[in-house]
């Protein structure tokens, strides 16, 4: 069973044909993991073909690759470990497929990531991400998650909200809310669920991925099903395969009981002679800021050179002009930030930037809601405001 509603202000620029829309459709959705899947790909069936059609890694770098032995060899032995670890993910993934009129071999294909190219001849795709940005702000009466969701200029528009409750004999009950990339398995942007997480993610390129472990989509992806941090951190180390490359999490639990607690944590792929991830937590306790790019600032791995690198010690030189942020606005100031000439925090439609900022979600954590912008947030009101509700532990129904 799923539902659509949509959130416009009306406003759109020129480029593109469309520009930036100023819209946040979003699918409310109830059902197994495929029927979720199917009912997402039915849905935004004709906005999946478009994005499938000219997202560039994909068609330039990741299909050539497939065509290859080698290519085939990681896709396959990729996709092996993920049917044994996350089957209900990859049927999710093909009630997409499905449901979009789309071949499979595609989604899991952009699901793969750089992991192809990177395994099959050391290198990454011709174009990098070079987002996102995140604050975290710990300071009293003042508990925000303040993130930018940067993408390739080509993601622009081919985006939406998922509101899901997975229900399906032998698996897991999961609710949860997530911005979700046009054919992507939710998770892998920002987003809450209903046990408290709240969650953004920042891209990491390591150097050297690993063919047939487990790929970031699917980690993030199962986070969304966590109770609290314990569980958390079991399924970023991933005990018995580990990740295939690297990402970041900033992450608190509303329903965790004492002071509130932040955490980052820095994910990397499993060594060579190893069957779980790379992680190092830091916890950001009250009184305390802290911000993250798409550099590794504390566990040691060798990472690309280039754009993504150069983009984020830019983005955390401009963060670190501002005064320690002490409340929302503080946040929103710096998430909006444009001084730097050639990489700026918020990365706007009128520019050249190949990435864009697609949203700027704000969760306030005192407020439980979380605020989501489609515009530079300094200068506009969120065109959306969601009251994160939590599941009461006694009766298992929605408490905000």
């Amino acid at each position: 069973m799923a539902t659509l509603e949509s959130y416009t202000n009306g406003s759109a620029g020129t480029n593109g044909g469309i520009g930036r829309r100023n819209a946040v459709p979003i699918i409310h959705v109830r059902g197994t993991h495929y029927e979720i899947g199917f009912d997402i790909g039915r849905t935004f069936a004709k906005m999946i073909q478009d994005f499938v059609s000219i997202y560039a890694p994909l068609n330039e770098t990741y299909l050539p690759l497939f065509a290859t032995e080698k290519g085939r060899m990681v896709y396959e032995e990729t996709l092996d470990v993920v049917k044994k670890q996350f089957p209900q993910y990859v049927r999710e993934i093909q009630g997409t497929a499905d449901g979009a009129n789309v071949p499979f071999h595609k989604l899991f294909l952009m699901h793969l990531d750089d992991i192809i190219s990177n395994a099959t001849n050391g290198t990454q795709a011709n174009v990098l991400p070079v987002g996102c940005s995140t604050i975290i702000c710990n300071q009293p009466g003042h508990e925000i998650i303040g993130h930018n969701e940067d993408a390739l200029s080509e993601t622009l528009n081919h985006w939406y909200l998922v509101r899901a409750h997975v229900v399906e004999v032998g698996c897991k009950e999961e609710k949860f809310t997530s911005l979700s990339y046009a054919g992507f398995l939710p998770g892998y942007t920002m987003g809450y669920n209903h046990h408290g997480l709240v969650y953004s993610i920042n891209t990491l390129s390591a150097a050297v991925l690993r063919s047939g472990k487990i790929p970031r989509y699917f980690l993030t992806r199962a986070l969304l099903g966590v109770e609290n941090f314990v569980q958390a951190q079991e399924t970023l180390r991933n005990e018995g395969c580990g990740a295939a490359e690297g990402f970041s999490v900033n992450m608190t639990f509303l329903a965790q009981e004492g002071d509130r607690m932040f955490h980052n944590a820095e994910v990397g792929p499993a060594e060579a002679d190893s069957a779980r991830s790379q992680l190092n937590v830091l916890t950001v306790s009250p009184g305390e800021n802290t911000s993250h790019c798409n550099k590794y600032l504390r566990l040691k791995v060798a990472e690309v050179e280039g754009l993504i690198i150069q983009s984020s010690i830019k983005r955390m030189k401009a963060i670190s002009k501002h005064p320690p942020a002490k409340c929302r606005q503080d946040v929103i100031d710096i998430l909006s930030d444009q001084t730097d000439d050639e990489f700026r925090v918020y990365q706007e439609i009128g520019c050249d930037d190949y990435v864009k900022t697609l949203a700027t979600g704000i969760f306030d954590c005192k407020e439980r809601t979380w605020s989501i912008y489609t515009d530079k947030p300094q200068c506009n009101e969120p065109i959306l405001v969601i009251p994160m509700q939590l599941r009461d532990p006694q009766s298992g129904k929605a408490n905000k």
